[in-house]
């Protein structure tokens, strides 16, 4: 059985099919048979012939395997000689193996058949052509985006420009029917077809069919193009003549010696910008890049050389006219009711129906929605390959209606593919409709090509891109924390600066390192049962502080439980709780005679443990049920103070289990817990949490979507966007407002020149965003939004470009700036401007309470991770480090030797004597303000000192911390051999008779090898191979930390 035939059988075995008992006698099979047959023929799917079997002969639905005699209908499909619905008969063999890897291909028609066109030429047009465009486009997800636009010169004939539309719709097939397809008219192309030739496309006269007359001029040709798009530019040669200025466009004057820019008095400075990257790339493919370049102002008079020069090619100066008609824009269709047709044998008609429901479209129909200034032609996907090209040319067809303006443009899109814009013309469309995957129809034609011996490598989905989200900031600066209560904020100190409570809102504050300067990040976590009016007093707080800044920090508002990677990773250990401390909250839940749910160490509580490593953990309490445990993780379950169980989910993995360990640590230091894992639990276990039930077993995950850019107008509180595509760092417009849309976070980006009072709502203009959804992409109202001005672009933004730091960074405006760069060839010899160094707004403690954490670096991909310490070791080092020094991205140095006897390269003994008693004192007030049984300062949370790892640029640095490692096991256990050996009762924390002169962070080291072993169950040898986090939960247990 040849692949068709074996696809044809299997699409009716694996379909619900229509039971034929009622024909099972040889004529009626027979006649089912040649219907069957014919249908194919004319190119319909499978789901669509037996849709029509049903609808036809009015019999129920049943399955293939159900029916008597199932080999005697296979053989009968066999003996039909039947082809797929898609053949290579219907695909034009220049197609074949399209869209395999991102890119763009182009083929031009030449003599009605698609030509390819080679890549050197892209981007080059012809007046005469029509071209087929296509572009691929890898997402996050693994899957390819495909795009397809036809492109129709201004005198191509009617048969290559219908050509083209009908080669388009077969491109569409190749890929199984998932591209979207457009219409481009030469002058009013989309903007998403310009975006992929930037800056522009200037089409050149000529074409195939005047034989390729495209010879270039032996004299240069002096030529008057006028360019129009904020975003994208579109360039038209106009008659050069004085009559075709006008005070609304930008005109570029193409002489043999110079480039003349002349702008209208009103046109924007974000045309004028784009206007200038024309004139660049005019001089750079027409002129060698040798072109003198002049910038003429409407208005000014002969008086200015430049504007002399300019007049005279026109004869002399003389006024324009105030007013201009555009030629173009005969008819304007904003008003232009939408209306639904739908397509029959190239036919059209008119549905009509009070509202449009996407009820109204049927699975094995064509239809056209006609918006005006845009039609879209949807596709069923139980249609035929001729039946859409019937419906692209019933579209062709509407459009070239004199009656209709030039720019109409067309989008064509298949069931199941439809586009935000599609979308949003009805009033009713579902979140999800019962369509096919998306690889369904491209697997199939991947298959058949294959059987024709195409390479089809690449066609199919390729599986989705895994990859651990980075934080791209420096997790190595200061932070500060504040809990909310009424118009106040409370300063945390260290220790609880990571533990936030559901029922409360907290300000934040982390300074940090930057590239070339110091950075600031300032935002706001509201719980999920916090009260409205604390969460208004923070964004108050909040906004007084970025504007004590002048707002040169980036802002973020984040919900609990969609908190970004960037904020759990300067929060590195990070516990949640259960109800809250503020008098709102408890006023709240006062009033509204709800239960007081806050935390409490005695009282059954069950946390969710997660994180992707001791850089960035957390701890959720959620709901004492069983139903709240989740096989992908792991679970801390409190009985009371001192019993806690600690539950492994079946599906997790010992970097989850390490986690939980550390967890625990922080959570519970002190309790001995009870292992349970999945399965195995006791029935105590299960008491405490009200009985076993079933549980999910799938990660809680939250995918970052794609980045997209829009353009955001904001006025009398109504937002409007404009996406701008394949996007840059130079379509960022200092006098504009942009929201790069991840879908699981939004960053609104502030230009320098945006107007003040515009400026102070950026938090609004991101929340508003959120709201409208512009691209019905579902987006979380509660979605983190951060907010940032231009020059102050943290790395975690800047990755979403090749960004140039100095060209945020420079004065003016958007053209004054691009000017500039011009005619420096570049931003080297750009002055920066000094920054405004973030400041802290409240004194920080000196002392323990003060965070002087070290914080892993994950600034970006190259630059290596730096393992940190506790908060405990990283006060003890900080009374080495002098009283001026910051805390930069590289952590403060440390002793290296933890025995004077045995340093050898230390010549002066006594500021080593003085380190050592700085250590015993401060160490000394730690434990003498933790009561004894209490909680205690957890181990480091970030690895042990054995994992720091230092840039390998400064290798003075590395030197230092080498030095300063614990040293190897070999030259510990010679340390320890030399040592005084005391009794365990003097070693512990909560000895009345403690040993005075020994460095207390070893204690163990002066235990004797029988007491080691009676009170650590190993001998000392066993426990230095332990990691250092280890070490100290040990230690930790018998109260020797």
């Amino acid at each position: 059985m040849e692949m068709h035939e074996r696809w044809a059988v299997a699409s009716l075995s694996s379909s619900e099919v229509t039971p034929f008992h009622r024909y099972r006698t040889a004529e009626r099979q027979d006649k089912i048979c040649k219907f069957i047959k014919e249908k194919i023929r004319t190119g319909q799917s499978f789901n669509s012939i037996i849709c029509s079997l049903q609808s036809f002969h009015r019999v129920t639905r049943d399955k293939l395997s159900d029916i008597s005699e199932p080999r005697l209908w296979s053989q009968k499909i066999k003996s039909c000689k039947i082809s797929m619905s898609l053949s290579t008969r219907d695909i034009d063999p220049a197609f074949q193996g399209v869209g395999q890897k991102a890119g763009i291909e182009i083929w031009r028609i030449e003599n009605f058949k698609p030509v390819l066109v080679p890549s050197s030429s892209h981007g080059k047009f012809f007046t005469g052509d029509s071209y087929i465009i296509l572009k691929t486009t890898a997402l996050k997800s693994g899957a390819l985006r495909y795009d397809v636009h036809y492109w129709l010169g201004k005198d191509t004939s009617q048969d290559e420009a219908g050509t083209a539309a009908i080669k388009t719709v077969e491109v569409d097939a190749a890929l199984g029917g998932k591209a979207v397809q457009y219409r481009e008219v030469q002058g009013h192309e989309t903007e998403k077809f310009l975006s992929y030739f930037k800056p522009c496309i200037i089409p050149q006269e000529g074409g195939v069919a005047s034989g390729f007359n495209h010879a270039e001029p032996e004299e240069y040709k002096t030529r008057l193009l006028v360019c129009r798009g904020k975003y994208t530019v579109q360039v038209k040669e106009v008659p050069f003549a004085r009559s075709s200025l006008n005070h609304d466009d930008i005109f570029i004057l193409d002489t043999e010696s110079k480039i003349f820019q002349f702008s209208g008095s009103n046109s924007s400075i974000q045309e004028r910008a784009k206007a200038l990257q024309v004139v660049q790339y005019i001089k750079d493919t027409y002129h060698d890049g040798k072109s003198d370049i002049a910038m003429i102002e409407d208005g000014k008079l002969m008086a200015d050389a430049e504007s002399g020069e300019f007049w005279g090619f026109f004869g002399g100066f003389a006024p324009l006219p105030r007013k201009t008609s555009a030629q173009d824009d005969i008819k304007d269709f904003d008003s232009h009711s939408t209306r639904l047709l739908s397509v029959e044998k190239g036919q059209r008609e008119t549905i009509e129906a009070e509202t449009l429901t996407r009820d109204l479209l049927e699975t094995n129909k064509c239809y056209l929605l006609d918006c005006g200034d845009e039609v879209f032609v949807w596709m069923g996907k139980g249609t035929s390959l001729d039946e859409r090209k019937d419906a692209s040319k019933a579209a062709e067809e509407l459009v070239c209606d004199p009656d209709r303006i030039p720019k109409c443009h067309i989008v064509r899109t298949m069931e199941g593919s439809e586009t935000a814009g599609f979308r949003s013309k009805f009033d009713s469309w579902p979140q999800t409709t019962s369509t096919a995957g998306p690889e369904e129809g491209r697997g199939k034609v991947a298959a058949m090509l294959r059987r024709q011996g195409v390479d089809v490598k690449g066609l199919v989905k390729s599986d989705p891109v895994i990859e651990e989200p980075l934080p791209y900031i420096d997790c190595t600066g200061d932070l500060q924390v504040w809990r909310v209560n009424g118009q106040e904020k409370i300063l945390l100190p260290a220790s609880d600066q990571s533990k936030f409570y559901s029922g409360d809102c907290y300000i934040f504050q982390y300074s940090y390192q930057g590239d070339d300067r110091e950075e600031c990040l300032i935002g706001t976590w509201f719980g999920k049962k916090s009260v409205e009016k604390e969460r208004s007093s923070a964004v108050s707080q909040v906004t007084k502080m970025m504007e004590s800044l002048k707002f040169m920090a980036t802002q973020a508002r984040i919900y609990e439980g969609n908190e970004p990677i960037q904020f759990f990773s300067i929060m590195q250990s990070f516990t949640i709780f259960k109800g809250g401390h503020s008098d709102a909250y408890k006023n709240h839940i006062a009033e509204n005679e709800l239960p007081d749910e806050t935390y409490k160490e005695d009282s059954v509580a069950l946390f969710r443990v997660q994180g992707t490593g001791p850089e960035n953990m957390q701890s959720i309490q959620v709901e004492p049920v069983a139903a709240s445990l989740n096989s992908s993780y792991c679970f801390i379950l409190q009985q009371n103070e001192d019993s806690v169980f600690t539950w492994i989910g079946s599906l997790t993995k010992a970097e989850d289990q390490e986690l939980l360990e550390r967890q625990l640590d922080i959570i519970k230091p002190n309790a001995q817990s009870k292992v349970q894992k999945e399965g195995t639990e006791l029935d105590q276990f299960w008491e405490m949490l009200g009985g076993k039930s079933e549980h999910p077993n799938q990660k809680i995950a939250s995918t970052a979507g794609d980045p997209r850019l829009f353009c955001c107008a904001f006025s009398d509180g109504k937002l409007k966007v404009t996406e701008i595509y394949n996007f840059d760092q130079d379509d960022l417009m200092t006098e504009d407002i942009y929201i790069v849309d991840c879908q699981s976070e939004i960053y609104v980006w502030v230009g320098q020149q945006v107007k003040s009072d515009i400026k102070r709502q950026g938090l609004t203009i991101g929340e508003n965003f959120l709201e409208h959804d512009f691209l019905m992409e579902k987006l979380s109202l509660e979605a983190p939004v951060y907010v940032i001005m231009e020059g102050s672009e943290p790395g975690f933004f800047t990755r979403f470009f090749a960004w140039d730091s100095v060209k945020s960074a420079m004065h003016g405006n958007s053209f004054q700036r691009k000017l500039t760069i011009m005619k420096h060839g570049g931003t080297s010899n750009i002055d920066k401007p000094k920054r405004r160094v973030p400041i802290s707004h409240a004194g920080r403690s000196s002392g323990p309470e003060k965070s002087q954490r070290s914080r892993s670096v994950s600034s970006s991909t190259e630059r290596p991770r730096v393992r940190g310490r506790s908060p405990a070791f990283s006060a003890l080092a900080a009374n080495f480090e002098k009283t001026n020094t910051r805390n930069l991205s590289t952590p403060p140095p440390m002793v290296g030797k933890l025995y004077p006897r045995s340093s050898p390269t230390v010549t002066d003994s006594s500021p080593l004597a003085s380190k050592s008693a700085a250590i015993a004192a401060l160490t000394a007030s730690f434990e003498k303000s933790t009561p004894s049984g209490g909680s205690r300062i957890p181990r480091s949370i970030k690895g042990s000192s054995e994992d720091l790892k230092l840039d390998p640029e400064d290798n003075t640095k590395t030197q230092e911390m080498d030095s300063i490692q614990e040293g190897t096991q070999e030259e510990e256990a010679e340390e320890e051999e030399g040592l005084e050996q005391y009794p365990y009762e003097r070693l512990t924390t909560t000895s009345t008779d403690p040993v005075t002169d020994i460095d207390v962070s070893k204690r163990e080291a002066y235990l004797s090898a029988a007491e080691f072993n009676e009170k650590f169950g190993m001998t000392k040898d066993a426990f230095r191979k332990l990691p250092k986090w280890k070490q100290d939960k040990l230690k930790m247990a018998v109260q020797l930390f």
